[in-house]
């Protein structure tokens, strides 16, 4: 079968895999339909990879697909069910796992796509228990856009930030495939949206996602922006997610009690923090990484409500992936890229 394999530092290929095989005990073969593309695929593609990998890895975190095959023992799915993949190899034994604190596992094994192989190819053999069904309503790219897009931003507002109906969020890159999705969310539980974007042309269509405010951070002190809005008092919450070049002026956006949850660094992993305004002002500061897979559940029954929905920029089959992950690098999107697997499977079969 094809799959998409790194070999080296931005050296990506398109190979030819040994199929995955029956299922073994607890196992369960997975159709790959939609692979959705985030930064962590470019940092693996540029070789900034903060482990031991191997290679050649098959690339690809986020991906959702059909199940084909059930092995000994795999319960709770059928053949021609669509599921949404949860991204990280957990251990499912351990006191977070078997509480649902999926993403706090003690012996996970790594991130597929960045330091185990991921879905980038036809078929893959996965543990069941890893496997979330997609509700009727809830199509493929949506499934593949739950474990990460949605999944994440799920945990981030509502299990770490607790965002509130009525209060003020500022959502950093509200044209990023998780801003597009914390718009949306953030939005839909009735909060005051204030976004920033990178570009005019994102303006309108941030707003059109349900932005109250939209600032383009390139022409204007968004933080200078932020305190006129509320009238110097500030945002009950910063959804920060792009690190070293908008934390400092985050926390000055942050109202006296007011918490930042961060999950990404695209900008740089350190950054100065003033201790003083943090106790001063009572400030909270909460990482938030991945998600659980009952966040991935509860982000595609609100998809499939029509609550909210994908924001696809691009889709692109196995032929488009390097200059999807160049127009990515670059920051040139808004929303999703998304790799469609069924087109390639098709190609293969002809």
């Amino acid at each position: 079968m094809r799959a998409l394999q790194l070999v080296g530092d931005r050296d990506l290929r398109q190979v030819e895999i040994e199929e995955p095989g029956a299922p073994g005990a607890g196992e369960v073969t997975v159709r790959i339909e939609v692979v959705a593309l985030n930064h962590i695929d470019v940092w693996g593609w540029r070789g900034m990879a903060f482990a031991k990998r191997k290679m050649p890895l098959t690339i690809g975190a986020e991906a959702a697909g059909i199940v084909e095959a059930l092995g000994p023992g795999a319960s709770g799915l059928v053949p021609g069910q669509r599921v949404s993949i949860y991204g990280a190899r957990t251990c499912g034994l351990c006191r977070p796992c078997r509480e649902g604190r999926d993403n706090l596992c003690e012996h996970v094994s790594g991130v597929h796509g960045f330091h185990l192989d991921g879905f980038a190819c036809e078929r893959v053999n996965l543990p069941a228990r890893l496997l979330v069904p997609a509700p009727n309503g809830c199509d493929a790219v949506g499934a593949a856009l739950a474990p990460v897009t949605f999944g994440t931003v799920e945990h981030m507002l509502f299990d770490n930030a607790r965002l509130r109906p009525g209060e003020t969020i500022l959502v950093h890159a509200g044209g990023s495939g998780i801003g597009t999705a914390a718009i949306q969310l953030a939005k839909r539980h009735g909060a005051t949206v204030i976004t920033t974007v990178g570009s005019d042309a994102k303006i309108e269509p941030a707003r059109a996602l349900g932005a109250d405010h939209v600032i383009n951070y390139r022409s204007d002190r968004f933080e200078g922006v932020v305190r006129k809005l509320t009238k110097k008092k500030g945002v009950d919450v910063v959804f920060e997610h792009v690190g070293k070049d908008t934390f400092a002026g985050s926390m000055l956006c942050l109202k006296r009690g007011g918490r930042l949850v961060t999950c990404g660094s695209t900008s740089g992993v350190s950054t100065e923090v003033n201790l003083m305004m943090l106790f001063q002002q009572q400030l909270k500061l909460l990482g938030s990484f991945g998600c659980r897979m009952e966040n991935m559940a509860n982000a595609m029954t609100k998809m499939a409500e029509g609550m909210v929905a994908p924001v696809i920029d691009t889709r692109v089959d196995m032929d488009g992936i390097e200059v999807a992950l160049k127009r990515m690098e670059g920051r040139e999107v808004f929303g999703k890229i998304v790799l469609d697997m069924r087109q390639d499977v098709a190609q293969n079969a002809a």
